[in-house]
């Protein structure tokens, strides 16, 4: 384990693979629909980016100046993160080297779920408040698309090609389809079960198979990109969000918050093969290819 900082959430890795990219927040735990003034006051001196080296596993440095930072991208040259501010209803983009913010641009209210396309030029990002997609152009920075898509989105992800994207609806169980050449949905998948709840998406590595963790769910469902339809699913951890795939595909794991774990699933035959006991209220996942 490495000590970072209060409530860590989005993680990212480096292209190059040596460094973790780790959001912190001082904000106090709010679901939807709690009442903000029961609250405790948040702590802005806790939020940050935390930078953290892999081969060691030990803190670098923490970017400040993000305030209540949730998801972000790293661009693939590797020198800028696009940070959503939750607060702040802003996209803040930070240059990796100094620390500095580049550019802060308006998204829309509670942004969370962050995409960018392989080429690096476009970037989504989820307005969970007003149920939209904000779409940036990483040559300027700015914000040159706005397209709505399912209820309180939680995440967005782009195909190999860069062609789709596949954003979740938490509140009203979708997985929208989205032309990412032209910047709209063309499709809405509905997925259907008690409380499922869409939260994060990714994709196999031949872009064929959509996999979505459905939060009070409890499952991680598995959809073929061709049909849209289900082909599978499997009950993993308690309220699973954080998801990601091993390099080579074989197998999915999901950070499964209330009960404190990672779920292991192979791809093949979508079957938990491993429970792995990790710290409390796991969030986000990512997998690093061993060098």
């Amino acid at each position: 384990t490495v000590p970072l900082g209060k409530r860590p959430r989005g993680i990212q890795v480096s292209p190059d693979g040596t460094q973790l990219f780790v959001a912190l927040s001082g904000s106090p735990i709010a679901g939807p629909g709690v009442d903000e003034s029961t609250l405790p006051p948040a702590d802005p001196s806790a939020d940050g980016i935390g930078i953290v080296d892999i081969a060691s596993l030990k803190l670098l440095r923490v970017i400040r100046g993000v305030s209540d930072p949730e998801q972000m991208v790293v661009t693939p040259d590797g020198k800028r993160l696009y940070i959503a501010s939750e607060d702040t209803g802003t996209a803040v983009v930070v240059d990796v080297e100094t620390g500095e913010t580049i550019a802060t641009q308006e998204v829309g209210g509670e942004p969370e779920g962050v995409g960018i396309s392989p080429d690096g030029r476009f970037v989504y990002m989820t307005s969970e408040q007003h149920h939209q997609v904000a779409v940036i152009s990483t040559e300027t920075n700015e914000v040159i698309k706005v397209f709505e898509v399912g209820q309180r989105p939680r995440q967005a992800t782009f195909t190999s090609d860069g062609t789709r994207a596949y954003v979740t609806g938490e509140l009203d169980g979708t997985v929208a389809v989205v032309d990412a050449t032209k910047h709209e949905v063309i499709h809405t998948i509905q997925l259907e079960g008690e409380m499922v709840r869409p939260m994060e998406v990714d994709l196999s590595p031949d872009d064929r198979i959509i996999y979505v963790t459905t939060g009070r769910g409890q499952k991680l469902v598995a959809i073929d990109s061709t049909t849209y339809e289900p082909i599978g699913e499997v009950t993993v951890g308690q309220r699973p969000w954080g998801l990601a795939l091993s390099p080579d595909g074989k197998y999915l794991f999901t950070a499964n918050g209330p009960s404190n774990d990672v779920s292991v699933v192979d791809s093949e035959t979508l079957t938990v093969v491993a429970t792995i006991p990790v710290g409390t209220s796991p969030w986000g996942v990512v997998t690093v290819p061993v060098k």
